[in-house]
């Protein structure tokens, strides 16, 4: 795992989301949105807290 993980890649890592779900936030921020993509992917449902509270525990040592 590299200390440079995307936080999308982190959360398919993880299974919190899916690779394509990965991808519609990504073509949402493309497109013009300026949100984070953890903003994004909760406010279409994909993730919660706990998802990234998940995330950033497997980024610990």
């Amino acid at each position: 795992m590299s200390d440079l993980e995307r936080i999308g890649d982190g959360l398919v890592r993880i299974g919190a989301m899916t690779e394509a779900q990965r991808e519609e936030v990504l073509n949402i921020q493309d497109a013009g949105d300026d949100r984070l993509f953890g903003e994004i992917a909760v406010d279409l449902g994909y993730i919660n807290d706990q998802a990234i509270m998940d995330y950033l525990d497997s980024k610990k040592f």
